[in-house]
Parts: C-alpha cells; structure tokens; sequence
C-alpha cells in the first residue's frame, strides 16, 4: 500500500497558481516609431542592425514539464512510502527457571509410569520436562541443575530446541549425589539479575531435602521475594525415608508460600505432568506483542522521472530551434 511520510507536504501543489496570481509579471507599454526604411538609415549611419530582445511565447511543452516537474516534485517533498503487510513479533511473557534435581537417589525405579509400570524418578522429570518446554512459545526458558554443588545449564532463551536437548542430555550424579536445594535458589537468583522481565518463574523439582548447601533454602527464597521471583516447588520423593534420600515437604512449601508460589506432591508421572500444567495456569502471563509494517521509500521515483522530464524537456526545444532556424 502507498502512503506518503509527509502528506502535509502535498499542500505546496497550488503554490505555483499562487504566484501567478498574486505576482503577475511587469508588463509596460512605450511608444514607438515604425520606420519602413530602417536597413537605409542604419547603413547610412555606419551601424549594423542587430536582434534585439524577444520575448518567446510559452509553449504548450513547456507548459505541460513544469507542471509534471512541479508535481512530481511535491510528490518526492511527501516522501512516498510503499507499505508492506504488518509483521508481528512475539515478546517473551515471563522468564521461567527450571531447577532440577540430579541427584543420586533421582535414579531409583519407584515412580508410577503412565502406563502402570515403575520407572526412575529421572525418567519421568525428563519426559514431563520436555514437554513442557516444547509448549513454552511465548516463554524464555532457562536451567539449573543442581546436586552436591548447583549449576547454570543454560541461561534464559527463547531456544526451546536447545533447551529440550540439553533436558535429555541431563544424567543422574553429574552434579554430585547430595542436594544443594538452597544453593540451586541463590543462583536462579543471580540469572534473573540480568533479566529485564518482571514475570519471573522459578519451579524447583527435587526427591530430597538440602544437606550440601551454604544457604538455607528458606533465607534463598526471602531474597528470591525481594527480586520478585515467584517459586513454585515439586517434591516428588519419599517422606518416610531417612537422609538424603527424604524429602522435606514442610521446607518445600515453606519456600513456595514465602515467594507467592504453590507446593505440589507429584506421586507419579501423570499427577507430575498436571503439576507442571496446573503451575502454567496458576501463573499464567500475558503474551506481549510488537507489530511493525516494513517501509520502503520511493523518493528516488518522482526525483528520478522530475530530472528525465526535464532533460527530455530541453533536448526538445533546443531541436526545434534548430528546426526553424535552418527553415528560416
């Protein structure tokens, strides 16, 4: 579609009638003597006759150049635009940390599969992970896992691809057998430093309670509160059990209620699928948007045909000058 940047200059095409109008040229009439015999006299006083000044009538050319000169140069002052089809950009809606849980005890086959039978607690995290991550379209998306020592696994990104492989890529043990619950809060904390998003999601999952960390996971989550990091936690490991292998549920809710977020007890792979479901409903935000149309400019069209008209202009009256000079 076309449109002009500077409509306003369209208003400069009657100028010209303006100035005719309103200054008209000098015209002033003076007596003069006809004189049949004028090449006798001037012979006679030793002067040569020669053309004085003529004024040309306009001719219908010149005319027509100047008016299409004159509009085309308005035209190129109210810089031509061709406007192509809008084009809209979807903004992340919130940055979503995922903090997972590897270790040791996340490889015991104890936990219900979909289809009844037993798998690890890993498997199914990875599974229910990956699709959860594959549905996060408007989202950017970062990981941290975390085991005796908590780890930066990919910082904020709208690469779901990357982050997916990276989910699969994950084994049990590779960041140590203990739990560093609190540690795995505080460097969520330092990643959204550098995110200028104000919905921020942090989901902690973990089959234990913390027995590696330097801070504890309740003074991480007041701190995540003040940065405005909501936490939600997942506790899918076994109550009844001792040490590394027991899960503080009381801790996990504590965390998650401290920082406006929920707790929730996934007892199997389907119960944790409608957990990770349940979280992006509760915590739903709004996808932002940014439309723009691409513009190019078509200045150079009427700057371009302005200057052919006019040489062609001139290349026409000068041939037919010569024309009825060689008749005459």
């Amino acid at each position: 579609m076309l449109e002009f940047a500077h409509p306003l200059a369209l208003l400069a095409i009657p100028l010209p009638l303006l100035a005719w109008w309103l200054l008209p040229p000098q015209r002033e009439r003076v007596s003069a003597l006809r004189v049949p015999f004028f090449a006798q006299i001037a012979a006679a006083a030793g002067s040569e006759a020669r053309a004085g000044a003529v004024i040309l009538r306009r001719r219908w050319l010149q005319l027509l150049v100047a008016t299409l000169v004159w509009l085309l140069l308005v035209a190129g002052l109210a810089k031509p635009e061709w406007v192509g089809e809008p084009i809209v950009r979807t903004e992340a809606a919130r940055d979503i940390m995922l903090a997972l849980d590897l270790s040791g005890s996340m490889d015991y086959y104890d936990f219900p599969g979909e289809d009844g039978t037993d798998i690890s607690r890993f498997e199914a995290v990875q599974r229910v992970v990956d699709q959860f991550v594959a549905e996060r379209e408007s989202d950017r998306i970062g990981l941290v896992v975390f085991g005796t020592k908590a780890y930066l696994q990919l910082p904020f990104t709208r690469d779901l691809e990357t982050a997916r492989a990276l989910v699969d890529l994950m084994e049990v043990g590779m960041a140590g057998p203990k739990t560093a619950l609190g540690d795995s809060i505080g460097l969520a904390i330092n990643s959204f430093e550098a995110s200028e998003i104000d919905d921020r999601l942090l989901i902690l999952l973990t089959d234990g309670n913390d027995t590696a960390s330097k801070m504890t996971p309740i003074n991480a989550a007041d701190i995540a509160a003040l940065n405005g990091i909501e936490i939600h936690t997942i506790g899918i490991g076994d109550t009844d059990a001792t040490g590394e292998d027991r899960v503080d549920f009381d801790v996990l809710a504590a965390i998650a209620s401290r920082t406006g977020g929920e707790f929730h007890n996934a007892e199997d792979e389907a119960a944790l699928d409608a957990v990770y479901r349940r979280i992006d409903q509760t915590a739903a935000a709004e996808v932002r948007t940014q439309s723009w149309r691409p513009r190019e400019s078509l200045v150079h069209w009427p700057a371009g045909l302005a200057v052919i008209l006019v040489l062609f202009a001139y290349a026409a009256l000068i041939l037919g000058s010569r024309r009825r000079g060689s008749r005459a």
